[in-house]
């Protein structure tokens, strides 16, 4: 029986210009990945309970956490912007440390978070989705 697989090692990559993945370092948090479809009623005159169909999955934007970095050209925090600024569709990936991993493309925006006394500094990347969700299972 399985004992779990704890969230040590998730890490988040990008796709450059090579085709190369790219990690972007400082992950705090990875946000739900997947959906539930949202209801479709479909009762009729004759139904005595109403009925639904599954509709349409509404992902809404993933919204990634991290420790800021802006330290050189390649800190997690610059790339992203950068991304941002541009406006480019990115192609992503979440692997977790089983092997098992969700691949995406979308469009980001970053906020810096809110600053407080003795905290660590702290960014949020939002991403918009742009394809579906492609899960590969560990090998």
């Amino acid at each position: 029986m399985a004992q779990g697989v704890l969230s040590k090692d998730t890490i988040l990559e990008y796709q450059d210009s090579s085709s190369s993945w790219v990690e972007l370092e400082y992950l705090l948090e990875v946000p739900e990945l997947g959906g539930t479809p949202e209801q479709v009623e479909v009762t009729t005159l004759k139904d005595g309970e109403r009925r639904y169909i599954p509709g349409v999955k509404d992902l809404g934007n993933l919204a990634f956490q991290f420790l800021y970095d802006n330290s050189s050209a390649t800190s997690n925090w610059r790339v992203l912007k950068g991304f941002q600024d541009s406006g480019e569709v990115k192609t992503f990936r979440v692997t977790y440390p089983d092997g098992t991993a969700h691949q995406f493309d979308a469009i980001v925006n970053v906020r810096m978070d809110a600053a407080a006394v003795n905290a660590a500094l702290t960014f949020t990347a939002q991403f918009f989705l742009q394809s579906e969700i492609t899960v590969t299972d560990p090998s």
